[in-house]
Order: C-alpha cells, then sequence, then structure tokens
C-alpha cells in the first residue's frame, strides 16, 4: 500500500493538491508521456521492482544469442507466461493517455512497455521503445512472425506441457518456472534462423531510428509526463536528461522514488490509473 494513503483506491490531500498544481502549469501545453511497467501493473501484469517482489533482470541478449540451452529456457518459460500478457485488459491509466491523445491534450507516448496495451486502449501515436511481445523476429533473415503462430507451433511441439495461469511472471511474459527439460522450440521456417521476440533485451541497444523518432517528437512537445516508470535504465532517464537540458516541465506518476526525482517540477506519487484521467481529462 502506498505509503500516503490509507485507501489503494483514494487519492492522498497531497495527492490532490499536486495534481491541481500541475494541471495549472500544463494548461495549454504539448505533453509528451513516457510510461512504463508500473502503468500496466492494473492490468494484471506485475513490475519488476514493486513493493514486494526481489528485483531481478531477464535473460539478457548475448545470455539468449549465445546459447541455445538459455533459447529453450527462455522459449519454455515465455511460453507459460505469454497468455497473461495476452489476455491482460488495458486500465484507466491507458484509456486516459487514449482520450488525451484524442482531445489533443497528449501528443505522443513512449513507452517502455512490450504489452500493447497503449494501443489496445485506443492510443494511436506510440512508441514502443522495447518493442511488441506480440511479435516474433528470425534473427537471420529478419523476417516478422506473429506470437500467436508460434504459440500454436510451440504447442504443436509440446503438447503435454501446460499454462499453468497461478505461476509468477514478469512484464516480458518471462514465467517463474524452472524445469524445461525436454522442451522443444521452433527455428524460423524461411531459412532455420533463431526466433527471438521482437522486443529489446537487456544488454541489447534500442534501435537508433527509434532512438532518434522518440527524441524529435520529445523536442516538439512542451512537457514530458513520466507514468509508472522508475527510469532505473538509461533508455528511459536519457529522455527525463534531454527535458531538463532543454527547459520543459517534467512531471512524475509514479508509486516510489525516481531517478529524475530531482529534476521534476512535480512529483505524484499515486498509482496512475487514479492519477492520469484526474490529471489530464477532468
Amino acid at each position: 500500500m502506498p505509503n500516503d494513503q490509507q485507501n489503494p483506491q483514494q487519492l492522498s490531500a497531497a495527492a490532490q493538491y499536486s495534481i491541481d498544481f500541475v494541471r495549472e502549469q500544463i494548461a495549454g501545453k504539448s505533453i509528451l508521456a513516457l510510461t512504463g511497467a508500473g502503468i500496466s501493473t492494473d492490468s494484471g501484469i506485475p513490475d519488476y521492482r514493486g513493493a514486494g517482489r526481489v528485483a531481478r533482470h531477464p535473460m539478457t541478449f548475448d545470455t539468449f544469442m549465445g546459447s541455445v540451452p538459455a533459447q529453450v529456457r527462455y522459449w519454455a518459460r515465455s511460453y507459460v507466461g505469454w497468455n497473461r500478457i495476452a489476455e491482460a485488459q488495458p486500465n484507466a491509466g491507458h484509456f486516459a493517455l487514449a482520450q488525451a491523445e484524442s482531445m489533443g491534450l497528449v501528443s505522443n507516448i513512449i513507452t517502455q512497455n512490450v504489452d500493447g496495451l497503449h494501443q489496445s486502449a485506443g492510443s494511436k501515436s506510440v512508441i514502443d521503445l522495447h518493442g511488441r511481445l506480440d511479435r516474433v523476429k528470425c534473427m537471420n533473415c529478419q523476417k516478422l512472425f506473429s506470437r500467436t503462430s508460434v504459440d500454436e507451433i510451440l504447442l504443436s511441439l509440446n503438447p503435454g506441457v501446460s499454462k499453468d495461469v497461478t505461476i509468477e511472471f514478469t512484464p516480458d511474459g518471462d514465467a517463474e518456472i524452472e524445469a524445461t527439460a525436454g522442451f522443444r522450440i521452433p527455428t524460423c521456417p524461411d531459412c532455420g534462423g533463431v526466433f527471438k521476440p521482437d522486443v529489446v533485451f537487456f544488454g541489447e541497444a534500442v534501435p537508433p531510428k527509434r532512438v532518434e523518432s522518440a527524441m524529435e517528437q520529445l523536442d516538439r512537445a512542451d512537457v514530458l509526463l513520466v507514468a509508472g516508470t522508475s527510469l532505473a535504465v538509461n533508455s528511459g532517464m536519457r529522455f527525463a536528461r534531454r527535458a531538463n537540458r532543454a527547459g520543459k516541465p517534467i512531471i512524475i506518476v509514479n508509486l516510489g522514488e525516481t531517478k529524475a526525482d530531482e529534476i521534476a517540477l512535480a512529483k505524484i506519487e499515486a498509482n496512475t490509473s487514479l492519477v492520469l484521467e484526474r490529471l489530464l481529462i477532468d
């Protein structure tokens, strides 16, 4: 439970005061939203560093690409956890940003999430900084496949593997299972290359053109709104640094500390599902 709230479904007086202050500061200004795992927790997708969780990093790019056993381990865990991601629905935070975009208040969304929930909520101008989990890429010929089609292949190869909905999983669909012996993985039907989810792994660079596009959108905006991310990794924090250098106001909505707290105009310590509609729409 947030330390400034008696009821997680109610905003504290401090949070409401901050919302009123921020609304005055951003009135009439173009807002770019930068979102992270915290915005999707109310959709049933856990974050990496939330309360009660032991912080851990998923498999790195080098580990995945350098070892067939590592690929087997990844796909076995992902196969079990994927349905939880695929079945997740947008929450009030996603819908608030989509509505604000339709009203011309939010110009773009840069998301560090790979769940596709902003698009499901109706947002149109979204940059998926770390890719999309619903796509799979051949690392040889670069052809893209739907995650659903790959899931069907995995099922045909591993008919005896059950998808236990009670197993803990992470924002990238990596389920907490250990027994992966005997799990079979497919290769690209066109060239036999390695299948990898079309997401940026830890240790893998975000495609430069994607970063350039995101930076261009930030440069056009008047305000940077950070929602549901601690900005613990540089791929997100660099946008806050750039906004700060340009003198753009930074507004943070997040439960817990972020690396940009000291350079923010305002920090609203509350759930994004509760704050964003009040901040942007009401």
